[in-house]
């Protein structure tokens, strides 16, 4: 089952511009980490108290590879994927594949956080939105506050 919005990325190829727009906003950075296996550096923000609330995942590649070099490319930065909670990735990946998602990955990996694990899928148009899967192992939760700033 979908739990809440986790987070909405953005994808850019300068984080520390981006992270000036999030200051300015009123955020901070509580959280960041890497995924090697998509060559990404993540950094979550949020307002001061933020416990419980939807983050924003400023995403960039820090491999010349990276999932989203390509993208960039061809869109430049901006609004990257929106990503839910789920309590099973497992039954949400496929539940969400017989409405018409198309999977990106073929089976979870680990993600920015610890304790994350995370899958993507594309809800194709008219949405045309790259949708991800986010679940927490317990004890780990999005909402713990460690500011990183």
């Amino acid at each position: 089952m979908i739990l809440r919005i986790d987070h909405i990325g953005l994808a850019t190829d300068d984080p520390v511009g981006v992270a000036a727009f999030m200051t300015a906003l009123g955020m901070r950075k509580y959280d960041d980490g890497h995924v090697d296996d998509y060559g990404v550096a993540c950094e979550f923000w949020q307002f001061s108290g933020g416990s419980g609330n939807p983050a924003v995942e400023i995403v960039s590649p820090d491999q010349d590879n990276s999932a989203i070099s390509g993208r960039l490319e061809r869109q430049g930065p901006g609004l990257y994927h929106v990503a839910f909670e789920v309590d099973d990735i497992e039954s949400e990946m496929a539940r969400l594949r017989g409405h018409g998602f198309t999977a990106v990955d073929g089976e979870p990996c680990k993600g920015a956080r610890e304790g994350m694990r995370v899958v993507f899928l594309y809800a194709r148009p008219p949405a045309g939105l790259l949708v991800e899967l986010v679940h927490y192992e317990s004890g780990q939760h999005a909402d713990r506050e460690r500011s990183v700033t």
